[in-house]
């Protein structure tokens, strides 16, 4: 029995989908007449669909009955789901594999901590839904990060306490939560934005295997 476990981000770690959620949210911006830019989307990392849309509109300074707000959730699902449908295990990150096969080689336990509502459609494009125990979405958290609900439920799942997991996350409010729970928090991407991860790599090609084995206690 392991005394350590891994707990990935999806978005941005493990496969880059922000490019597909800028798209569908810039469609959707544009639809409705309120500028969107990249830099913006940024601002959308690692936060619930519902919420991007209310920041989105607030921008827009507008308001819209619920029923209204409904349907751009679904329409802008509709459009991001169009792109992920022809992905590929291409699309996984650099050296995200290495890592992966590395944890599994040793039986570590891994899990997925995601706020995407999409998360296995996407793992299972890619061909990794064999690498981990627990995969925990957006259709099973009620609070999004910074809350650390979904990385509680990864660890409850594993049969870990909070801190004897390691977190893997390129958003700043992911880094948040990893932290408010006590585990490891690992940033991917730039150092001065995820200056509160305990560690930062500007990606997994950055990350060596002997870095791994020190975080599991191998």
């Amino acid at each position: 029995m392991h005394n350590k476990g891994f707990i990935f981000d999806l978005d941005g770690v493990i496969v880059d989908t922000a490019k597909y959620h800028y798209l569908a949210w810039k469609h959707l911006a544009d639809e409705l007449g309120i500028p969107f830019t990249k830099e913006q989307n940024e601002q959308f990392k690692g936060v619930s669909r519902k919420r991007c849309l209310e920041i989105l509109l607030e921008w827009g300074n507008m308001k819209v009955p619920q029923a209204q707000f409904d349907a751009w959730l679904a329409e802008k699902n509709e459009d991001y789901l169009g792109y992920i449908d022809k992905m590929t295990e291409d699309e996984v990150l650099t050296d995200v594999p290495k890592v992966l096969n590395f944890l599994k080689e040793h039986k570590i336990p891994m899990g997925l901590g995601s706020a995407s509502k999409n998360a296995r459609p996407i793992l299972k494009k890619v061909g990794l839904i064999p690498y981990f125990n627990t995969i925990v979405d957006g259709t099973q958290v009620s609070k999004a990060k910074p809350d650390p609900e979904v990385f509680l439920i990864a660890a409850r799942d594993l049969k870990l306490l909070p801190e004897q997991c390691i977190v893997f996350e390129d958003a700043i409010a992911g880094i948040e939560a990893a932290n408010i729970a006590g585990m490891t928090s690992v940033g991917i991407g730039d150092k001065d934005v995820l200056s509160d991860a305990r560690y930062v790599f500007k990606d997994f090609t950055e990350i060596d295997l002997d870095f791994i084995k020190e975080l599991a206690e191998l």
